[in-house]
């Protein structure tokens, strides 16, 4: 009975652990886009109706490719790379970067739907922190000067910080919570990647060669097919938005 306890106020706590950064990273999206706007001179609502709409679309293409999990060889079973970050980082382009957090956020949701977490939901923990790490400075740096230029910085700097967090958040927080959680020694773990790899022999080299290449991997992917699908989507994503605008317009008439 003490240990069905701990384990339901350990599951609580990580549950209100992801409320809370959820809530931080929107918070911070606002803020952040709310200065960009007003140095850009732009006015209007982070959210609109059509554009929460458009949110609800890439949340569902990202939540059904983010149940599309293919396994990597030099990382255990229980990492894979999908390409959920795909329609975020558009979304992201198109509508900001508060509208890239939510979307981020609401795939995890989707995909729960169709696919219960395999991981005690650490790994979509996961998931949505090293997404968000790459969807957020690469939004905003976009979104400072909309241009090709800035989407290729945007793109790279996101994905470096995708890398290097994901990196960093693996040894201090994740594998450590995944072992609590599964009550797996954090060595038997470390075991499976020595296992594929026998550099891998604490949780340094661990990260360093499992995880780190996963998330440079996942994040040049993802740059490089928004770069081939935006221009092609980019007519019916700006029809959405100045029709937005021209609401927004007819309304304060």
């Amino acid at each position: 009975m003490n240990q069905f306890i701990t384990n339901i106020i350990e599951n609580l706590t990580f549950v209100l652990e992801f409320i809370g950064i959820v809530t931080a990273l929107v918070l911070v999206a606002v803020i952040a886009e709310k200065f960009i706007a007003k140095r850009n001179g732009e006015q209007g609502r982070i959210l609109t109706a059509r554009k929460t709409a458009m949110i609800g679309m890439f949340s569902a293409i990202a939540g059904v490719l983010m149940t599309i999990e293919l396994p990597v060889p030099f990382a255990p079973p229980f990492y894979g790379i999908d390409a959920s970050e795909l329609p975020v980082l558009i979304c992201g382009f198109a509508f900001g970067p508060v509208a890239g957090i939510l979307t981020e956020f609401i795939k995890i949701v989707i995909k729960l739907l169709f696919k219960p977490t395999s991981t005690a939901f650490v790994g979509e923990l996961a998931n949505f922190c090293v997404g968000c790490s790459m969807i957020l400075p690469a939004t905003l740096i976009y979104h400072v000067r909309k241009k090709k230029t800035t989407a290729i910085i945007g793109s790279t700097v996101g994905t470096i910080c995708m890398t290097i967090f994901g990196t960093f958040f693996n040894a201090v927080y994740l594998l450590p919570t995944f072992a609590v959680m599964y009550g797996m020694p954090l060595e038997a773990i470390i075991g499976m990647g020595t296992e594929i790899n026998p550099n891998v022999t604490n949780v340094l080299t661990f990260v360093a060669f499992c995880v780190a290449p996963l998330n440079l991997l996942k994040g040049s992917g993802v740059s490089v097919l928004t770069f081939l699908l935006y221009k092609p989507l980019s007519p019916i994503l700006k029809a959405s938005y100045e029709n937005t605008a021209k609401n927004r317009r007819t309304e304060g008439a």
